[in-house]
């Protein structure tokens, strides 16, 4: 049992406490209150500090490409064949890779991980905590999405192999025709007749959730153009979304908020470095959010180190976001947008104890973490 006490907490849900108590028992939330009083277990003062949920990076490939490795770390995109569904990230992630311990000294508790670009589907992301030595331990959510890559990511790697697809239009048919494909062979599953059944694929077989909406299509896509063609093709196939990175949608705000797709927006803190980043900007967190869409920002880790999301977040402040909503972009709204907000993603009785002490407003630049919870462990803790 562990109590915290004397915090300025904000929980992400409800009122700001100016001066208040959080009691955690057996890794969950037990109570929060203005004062708790407790007998046994650890208490901790954290007076003058602020209390908030640990911060989600909705986004982002830590522990598919280790941080400091070439070739030997370098696990995230099979760029050996486009439609890739059955890879699944739990079984490249290393949590040993340093990254991990960087994020959640800086508050990052957990994060959407898995594959890259290179594939039109790429394979299946994980919702992982960023403490642990065994990924198993670590899992929130798996599999959690199935990332599809719209653009020039699959055009480049497949161009340079002089295979398909070499075009936006090669793209699109991949995706479709897989998705028909797995339509069809799940029509055939569902017969009452079992010997109408087809053989066992295990691609087919990862995108019926898919199908049946219960995990969504995570989707690659920068340009403006590609943004509408991943909508088009989630409309076809009745399919949830998320529409990251997103980079180009303050100036399709009007249809995106028509649409209703949430948005993960980044890497923002990078260079242009291919024309599709040409309108990059930090404004577009702004504008999506004011327009009613909801948002999440992510850092595309190692685009930009995970480290660094909160820093993203104040970029996107001083760009026009309010920073209420900044400070949601990275905690309640990612777990919402991921399915996971029954856990995490605010500081609520019953909720995963992932909990953050700052010494002051994470937005400060100077501001540092004094002390980080998951699963209500200790997992960090500031030297003095």
């Amino acid at each position: 049992m562990i109590l915290i006490k004397n915090a300025a907490i904000f929980p992400m849900e409800g009122k700001n406490l100016e001066k208040g108590c959080i009691l955690i028992e057996d890794g969950k939330i037990k109570e929060i209150a203005t004062e708790i009083h407790v007998n046994e277990g650890e208490i901790i003062d954290a007076e003058g500090c602020i209390v908030m949920p640990g911060f989600i990076d909705a986004h982002c490939h830590v522990g598919m490409w280790e941080d400091g490795i070439d070739i030997e770390g370098a696990d995230g995109n099979e760029s050996t064949d486009p439609v890739t569904p059955h890879l699944r990230a739990i079984d490249a992630i290393n949590p040993m890779d340093r990254a991990f311990e960087e994020a959640y000294q800086a508050g990052v508790t957990a994060t959407a991980t898995g594959p890259g670009s290179a594939n039109v589907i790429g394979g299946q992301f994980a919702v992982i905590k960023t403490f642990g030595k065994r990924i198993d331990d670590m899992v929130v959510m798996e599999p959690a999405a199935i990332k599809c890559a719209f653009g020039e990511n699959p055009k480049r790697v497949y161009g340079d192999q002089h295979k398909t697809p070499l075009t936006r239009m090669a793209t699109a048919a991949i995706l479709r025709e897989t998705l028909l494909e797995a339509k069809e062979y799940l029509r055939k599953k569902e017969l009452d007749d079992e010997e109408k059944h087809p053989d066992y694929d295990m691609q087919y077989e990862v995108l019926i959730p898919l199908l049946k909406k219960e995990i969504p299509m995570k989707a690659h896509v920068h340009r403006a153009d590609d943004i509408f063609t991943a909508i088009r093709i989630a409309k076809e196939f009745d399919l949830r979304m998320t529409l990251d990175h997103c980079t180009e949608g303050h100036l399709i705000v009007e249809y995106l908020k028509e649409e209703g797709y949430p948005a993960i927006i980044g890497p923002t803190l990078s260079e242009r470095s291919k024309v599709e980043l040409r309108n990059l900007t930090f404004d577009t967190p702004g504008i999506l959010n004011k327009a009613g869409i909801k948002i999440a920002i992510m850092t595309d880790h190692g685009v930009i180190p995970i480290q660094y999301l909160s820093l993203c977040a104040a970029l996107a402040v001083k760009a026009g976001l309010d920073r209420d909503e900044a400070l949601k972009a990275i905690t309640l709204y990612p777990a919402e947008i991921l399915g996971v907000d029954d856990k995490i993603g605010s500081l609520k009785e019953g909720k995963d104890a992932d909990i953050v002490i700052w010494d002051k407003h994470p937005f400060e630049l100077d501001s540092r973490v004094k002390m980080t919870l998951i699963d209500g462990k200790i997992v960090y803790r500031q030297k003095i």
